[in-house]
């Protein structure tokens, strides 16, 4: 028998990561602070959906999305090797289930940006995910920001508003809710969410288990 006091070498685990969900509507700059998360957190991957949609000048294969036939794209449903799908303007856009189950188990957090309904698809299929949704500080705001990024009409900006509306009435099925007024602040308040998660007693006895066993002999 094997006591305590023995000099025994354990292997250290990987302890999983954690799935996150981040949605917002558009304009909320949901993407702006994803972006600036990854810098700061070197734990955190973003997940690159699969798209059928063209590539469009200066996007990169790889980065921006993994641009797929529409055959392929079906495959991957056949196969059920898609967290989420949906059809956007005639185009397909999904996550490849495999690809954020690769990054979990190196121990990666990975973070899917998507709307409400993805993200029903995804609790579905992955219960022990996390959600977070971003919010703007007000319909003032959210409306000068679609104005600001873009040259469309008064029309087309009010339509978009009206869909902000219907994608914001679905905050609540989130787990966090972050308000993006000021940009730092809610960066600090994501960051929080992750590193937190990251300290919970499972999975910190889980990451330092041979500490413990050290500590406690």
């Amino acid at each position: 028998m094997i006591g305590f006091n023995e000099d025994v070498e354990v292997e250290q685990p990987i302890t999983p990561g954690t799935l996150y969900i981040i949605a917002a509507p558009s304009g909320a700059g949901k993407s702006s602070l994803v972006n600036a998360l990854i810098k700061r957190l070197s734990f955190v991957y973003l997940s690159i959906s699969h798209t059928t949609r063209a590539m469009r000048p200066g996007e990169i294969e790889g980065e921006h999305y993994h641009f797929t036939s529409v055959e392929d794209f079906h495959d991957m449903i056949g196969k059920g090797d898609l967290l989420e799908h949906a059809q956007v303007f005639g185009n397909f856009y999904g996550t490849s289930q495999s690809y954020v189950e690769s990054e979990l188990a190196k121990g990666h957090d990975v973070i899917l940006e998507i709307d409400w309904q993805g993200a029903q698809q995804v609790r579905h299929l992955m219960p022990g995910c996390r959600s977070i949704y971003i919010l703007p500080p007000s319909k003032e705001a959210l409306h000068d920001r679609l104005e600001k990024r873009s040259q469309d009409s008064e029309e087309v900006i009010n339509r978009r508003m009206s869909e902000a509306i219907n994608e914001m009435s679905h905050h609540n099925e989130f787990d966090y809710l972050i308000v993006n007024d000021d940009f730092y602040k809610a960066l600090d308040e994501l960051s929080a969410i992750f590193i937190a998660e990251r300290l919970l007693i499972d999975k910190q006895s889980q990451r330092h288990q041979k500490m413990l066993i050290e500590l406690l002999s």
